[in-house]
C-alpha cells in the first residue's frame, strides 16, 4: 500500500504540471488574440490653420473612440510646395496602411507619389477638377474621400441679406491652388445670379495678404475668403486691415469667424474630421476605395462675430443672432 500511494501520487504531480503547461500553452494564442494591431497611417498636411486643425483632431479622436490603435506619422509642408512634394515622397517609403491627405495641395503631390498605397483625402473642394478622382459616385482608383464644397450661394445670399446696397464682392485668392480656382468660378457664377460685380485679387503668399487686402479698400462693398490655404493663415492680417477700413470681411469657415470675419455659413471641420474616420474605418477592415463614393457634408454651421460686425459697420439681424450656432464678441489684435 505504501509503494501504490507513492505511486499514485508521483502521477498526480505529472498530471498537474501538464494541466498547468496545457493552460499556459493555450492561453498564449488568446494573448495574442486580444492585443489590437497597430495600424499606421501617415497624414500630409499642407499647411496649419484652425480649418484643418481641427478637421485632423476630429479624426483621430474618433478613430480612437473605435478602438483603432494607430501609429501617426504626420507631416506639415507649412504651405510650401517643395516641402509638399517631398513629404509625398518621405510617405512611400514609410509605407503605411493608409495614407490621410488633408487638403488639395497635399492630395495631389501625394497621388503622383505613393502610387500603390491607399489614399483617403479630406477639405478637397473639388476633387475632379483636381485631377484626384474621375467621378465622385465611382472614384474608380486607389483614392476617395471628402470634398468640402463651400456652400458658395447661401453664403452670397447671406452676404447680400445684410448688405442689400452691396454691387461688388471681392475676393483673395492664391491662383495657385486649384481649390481656390473653382470656389471662386463658383462665385462669379453666385454674384452674378444677383446682380454683383466680384473683384479678384491673387496672392502668391502668406506674407502678400496685407498688401492685396489693401489694394481692395475702396474697390468692393465687402470682401470674401474662400477655403484658401495661403490666405486663411493670413486671417488675422486680413480682419485687421478689414477691421480698420470698415470693409466687411466674410469667410467661407466658420473657424475664421472668432479670427476676425463678421459671419460664416459653413461645414464644421471638426466634424468633417470624424466623417473622414468613418471612412477610413471602412477602408482599414478591407473595403476597396475604387467603389467607396466620395462623401460631402449636408450641414452648416452659423458662426457669428458681433465685434467685427461692428468694427466693420454691419448691423446683424436678430434672426441670424437667434439662428446662429456660434456667436463671438471678440477681435484679433
Amino acid at each position: 500500500m505504501p509503494r501504490m500511494k507513492h505511486r499514485f501520487h508521483g502521477w498526480s504531480k505529472r498530471l498537474s504540471a501538464v494541466f498547468c503547461a496545457s493552460c499556459i500553452f493555450l492561453s498564449w494564442p488568446m494573448t495574442l488574440l486580444a492585443q489590437p494591431k497597430e495600424w499606421v497611417i501617415s497624414v500630409s498636411q499642407f499647411v496649419l490653420h484652425p480649418a484643418l486643425d481641427a478637421l485632423l483632431k476630429g479624426f483621430k479622436e474618433t478613430l480612437r473612440e473605435k478602438g483603432f490603435k494607430v501609429k501617426y506619422n504626420i507631416h506639415i509642408a507649412n504651405g510650401d510646395e517643395a516641402t509638399n512634394i517631398d513629404i509625398a515622397q518621405r510617405i512611400q517609403s514609410e509605407r503605411p496602411d493608409l495614407v490621410l491627405a488633408i487638403s488639395t495641395p497635399s492630395a495631389q503631390a501625394c497621388l503622383k507619389n505613393p502610387r500603390d498605397l491607399t489614399m483617403l483625402f479630406s477639405a478637397v473642394t473639388d476633387p475632379i477638377a483636381a485631377g484626384l478622382v474621375g467621378s465622385l459616385a465611382q472614384p474608380g482608383s486607389r483614392v476617395t474621400g471628402m470634398t468640402d464644397m463651400s456652400p458658395v450661394g447661401h453664403q452670397v445670399a447671406l452676404i447680400r441679406e445684410l448688405q442689400p446696397g452691396a454691387k461688388r464682392i471681392g475676393v483673395l485668392y492664391h491662383a495657385g491652388e486649384s481649390n481656390s480656382v473653382s470656389l471662386v468660378r463658383v462665385l462669379e457664377e453666385e454674384c452674378a445670379k444677383r446682380g454683383l460685380e466680384v473683384v479678384k485679387k491673387t496672392v502668391e503668399t502668406k506674407d502678400g495678404a496685407a498688401e492685396a487686402v489693401a489694394g481692395l479698400v475702396g474697390r468692393c462693398d465687402a470682401l470674401y475668403v474662400p477655403t484658401d490655404n495661403t490666405v486663411v493663415v493670413a486671417m488675422e492680417t486680413v480682419a485687421s486691415i478689414c477691421g480698420k477700413n470698415h470693409l466687411p470681411l466674410y469667410a467661407a469657415d466658420v473657424e475664421s469667424v472668432p479670427r476676425g470675419a463678421i459671419v460664416s455659413l459653413a461645414i464644421d471641420y471638426h466634424d468633417m474630421g470624424r466623417r473622414t474616420a468613418r471612412m477610413a474605418e471602412r477602408l482599414l477592415q478591407g473595403e476597396s476605395p475604387s467603389t467607396m463614393p466620395v462623401e460631402s457634408m449636408a450641414d452648416y454651421r452659423i458662426h457669428v462675430n458681433i465685434r467685427a460686425a461692428e468694427l466693420m459697420n454691419v448691423e446683424l439681424p436678430v434672426s441670424l443672432l437667434q439662428s446662429a450656432d456660434v456667436i463671438y464678441d471678440s477681435f484679433p489684435n
